[in-house]
């Protein structure tokens, strides 16, 4: 009977659909797990796939590829420690999401996930079948449990690990992001600790996938909730904890302990990530933007000079003649103070010919919108041929405000690959100008101080598309838009509990109108990362015609 045991944690970035990959930074944890002498090296849920997988985890190719994936992972790591990955795994009729537990070149053990998600971005009962609840597995003589992810979010799972006499919980997750994530993971894994008495090491992977952030922050906490062990936010991680037997049962040592970033740089951090492995995971590595001289594409100017260097970010001013001097003077004071390019396309000329061309079937009606959109669609338009001529990727601007009444223009302004904002309301771009502003941190490549001027953070915001125009000529002020949309879409209120909160029937039925009627442009949107628990696309899935309004 051993009275230490060492586990190798490994909170680590996977790509989906990357098995050769995958296999490799898990076996390069296992190396290093190997020569620290490990007991055991985990890895977290569904890493050999990478997560989430959606449909693809349905294709009988991909499980195929899988399990020869598995089969060559367990044959390399036959002798030394044991290797806990997640993986899908087919018996029967049946798929599960499983944690694989590999030992002498094989699968010796395996954990079926048992509490399968289905609110918010997850369909796991769509894709798996809920397993039984497991016992413990042994490693080294000692009994491992390993809930996995949701499974510890509730008592059934850590209850019966306890009672068939686990002694060390082993905790894999793919859990996304959202903000003040932190808190509430702690909450669950606390209350689990203190329910079943046993200590445990809570593992999250890493890195952006689509619209999904996975910040890791794994922890490993000691009965009663005392944590030990805490593993930087979104940084990748390979961490030896020791374990020791006592008269109470096992304990783990202190260790490592990263402090947290606030909200604000967990925020701005999961942007700057969301983008460089979308980017890195389709093969970009430069990426172009329109800079209008307004905010928001100054904060998503920055966001990319920080992840990318600036070296890699051009920026494009296209003038038309409603863009403002001062507009043209701030975009290139703020490409100076990133040390990003900066390219200058007017769109006078191109404007003219198209309202040439477009003069036949025009004639007789007055301008209006029309017109409007046609110099955002053309700025679209250039600025898509930038893209593809050079192989950057285009970023579009729209903040969380925008995409949710339709304040943007389909194939104009929307155009893009990716959107940084795109969950960030229109009231939190502007703190978090100033958050960036006052702070920095290593591993943003952009210089230090205010790299966005205060000139742009100070100006109302205007789309520049018409004489004098400002956002406020067609929407409430911001801060009250924010609030009713906050109600609206994070909280699902009713239109009579915002007026009893104090805002005007008519500006929230105006809200509520816009929202639902935008649902077919925000379909066909740029993806854009997941800040809160409420984001567009899987949190909020609404049909694009909808007759029903809050008539209450």
């Amino acid at each position: 009977m051993i009275d230490r045991f060492r586990l190798t944690l490994a909170q680590l970035n996977a790509t989906v659909g990357d098995l050769a990959g995958n296999a490799a930074l898990a076996l390069d944890a296992w190396e290093k797990g190997r020569d620290a002498g490990a007991s055991m090296v985990a890895l977290p849920e569904m890493f050999l796939t990478g997560y989430q997988t959606q449909d693809l985890v349905l294709k009988p190719a991909f499980l195929r590829d899988c399990h020869a994936a598995l089969d060559a992972l367990a044959a390399a790591c036959a002798d030394g420690p044991t290797l806990a990955i997640g993986a899908p795994w087919s018996e029967g009729e049946n798929l599960y999401n499983a944690y694989l537990i590999l030992q002498g070149g094989r699968v010796a053990a395996k954990v079926f996930k048992h509490e399968l998600p289905h609110k918010q971005l997850f369909d796991e009962l769509r894709l798996f079948d809920p397993g039984p609840i497991s016992g413990p597995y042994v490693v080294d003589g000692v009994r491992i449990g390993s809930p996995i992810c949701e499974d510890a979010w509730w008592q059934p799972v850590t209850e019966t690990l306890a009672e068939t006499g686990a002694e060390i919980l082993v905790v894999p997750n793919g859990s996304p992001y959202h903000r003040n994530k932190l808190d509430l993971r702690m909450g669950h894994i606390v209350a689990r600790v203190v329910e079943s008495g046993l200590p445990a090491a809570y593992l999250n992977m890493v890195g952006g996938q689509d619209d999904q952030l996975y910040d890791g922050a794994s922890f490993v906490l000691n009965p009663g909730g005392h944590k030990v062990v805490q593993l930087a936010s979104f940084d990748a991680a390979i961490e030896h904890v020791d374990f020791v037997r006592t008269d109470a049962g096992w304990r783990a040592e202190p260790g490592t302990m990263v402090p947290q970033p606030g909200e604000w740089e967990q925020d701005y951090r999961a942007m700057c990530v969301g983008l460089g492995d979308y980017m890195r995971k389709s093969g970009f590595r430069k990426v172009v933007l329109g800079l209008s001289g307004g905010i928001d594409s100054a904060l998503v100017a920055a966001i990319a000079a920080d992840t990318l260097g600036p070296e890699n970010v051009r920026g494009v001013r296209l003038p038309s003649a409603y863009s403002s001097q001062h507009s043209l003077d701030d975009a290139a004071d703020l490409a100076a103070r990133l040390g990003i390019r900066l390219d200058t396309i007017p769109i006078e000329g191109p404007r003219e010919a198209v309202g040439a061309a477009l003069g036949g079937v025009m004639a007789g009606t007055e301008p209006d919108l029309t017109e409007e959109n046609i110099q955002s669609r053309l700025r679209g338009l250039l600025l898509m041929a930038i893209s593809n001529k050079h192989g950057e990727l285009l970023l579009s601007t729209g903040n969380k405000s925008e995409v949710a009444v339709g304040y943007a223009t389909i194939y104009g302004d929307m155009a893009g690959g990716y959107n940084p904002l795109k969950d960030l309301y229109k009231t939190r771009v502007f703190q978090t100008c100033r958050w960036r502003n006052a702070n920095h941190r290593d591993w943003m490549a952009a210089p230090a101080g205010e790299v966005i001027p205060q000139a742009i953070i100070d100006k109302p915001p205007s789309a520049e598309l018409r004489p004098d125009q400002t956002d406020q000529d067609s929407l409430p002020p911001y801060e009250v838009l924010d609030a009713i949309l906050t109600g609206l879409v994070e909280r699902d209120a009713s239109v009579a509990e915002l007026v009893a909160q104090g805002f005007e029937r008519e500006t929230v039925k105006h809200v509520e109108r816009l929202l639902y009627g935008s649902e077919w442009k925000r379909y066909q949107a740029a993806p854009g990362p997941r800040l809160s628990p409420r984001s567009f696309w899987l949190d909020r899935r609404y049909p694009l015609v909808n007759k029903w309004r809050d008539e209450g």
